[in-house]
């Protein structure tokens, strides 16, 4: 009779240091040494090493002004990382090159992440005009088309505490907004990222109701307010959105 085979050896001193990743995973914010180590159940004096050796390797930054740790670079690539290969997103993002060649538009990708709607690829224009959107950009619910997008088919709850954080004061306002968008199927916004800039999106809905990522265009603000242009690029974006459903399997969503 086999013996039950041994448990691998680790290194005690990383699943240690881990800890303090997690809670800040968990927090959803930068954290002040003591109320992070607090929340890795550990002294402030043992978590300090643990943070400086994180830094050195951007898995955690540290915030000049307040002190305050968070995330690093390296910490989000690796976050980008793991949503590009994730099977949704994959798909997704097969589109975008098609997106920008039709619809002479900058396309992009957005996923839902722990601060919300966060650009994972980007397609530039092949027109002239380029509207520079970075990997890893976390957008303004109220102000963005994918904010409103996916946040419209998000947990209510987390996307109040999100739009709080972001400054928001009306929530009635915001509510009604959210209604809107979702009875529509897309969110449009004009001069978010910049001036004389405008964006559409379409979210991704899962069959339970949850937006898991949303595709965007952004052109010209004038080009944009031309009814026949816009037609055409939602109904590029809608077009798109469904066939990503179909693979996926999603097919109770409809059209």
């Amino acid at each position: 009779m086999k013996s039950p085979p041994r448990a691998a050896r680790g290194i005690q001193s990383i699943e240690v240091g881990g800890g303090l990743l997690q809670a800040l995973l968990q927090a959803g914010r930068p954290l002040a040494l003591k109320d992070l180590a607090l929340a890795a159940a550990m002294p402030a004096a043992r978590a300090h090493p643990y943070l400086v050796s994180f830094q050195r390797l951007g898995l955690v930054a540290q915030d000049a002004g307040s002190g305050h740790y968070g995330l690093g670079p390296m910490a989000v690539q690796l976050g980008l990382i793991s949503l590009q290969q994730h099977e949704p997103v994959r798909l997704a993002s097969l589109q975008l090159d098609t997106l920008a060649a039709r619809s002479q538009c900058t396309v992009a990708l957005a996923v839902w992440g722990n601060l919300g709607p966060t650009i994972v690829r980007v397609a530039q224009s092949p027109a002239p005009l380029h509207v520079s959107l970075r990997h890893g950009t976390v957008l303004n619910l109220p102000q963005t088309a994918a904010g409103q997008a996916m946040a419209a088919h998000q947990p209510r709850a987390e996307v109040d505490r999100l739009w709080r954080e972001q400054g928001g004061r009306d929530v009635r306002a915001w509510h009604a907004q959210l209604a809107a968008v979702a009875q529509a199927g897309h969110a449009f916004s004009d001069a978010s990222l910049l001036p004389g800039i405008a964006a559409l999106a379409v979210p991704g809905v899962r069959p339970d109701g949850v937006a898991e990522w949303a595709l965007l265009a952004v052109a010209p603000s004038a080009q944009m307010q031309t009814p026949a242009f816009r037609k055409d690029l939602l109904a590029l974006l809608l077009t798109a959105a469904h066939t990503v459903r179909q693979q996926l399997g999603w097919l109770d969503l409809g059209a």
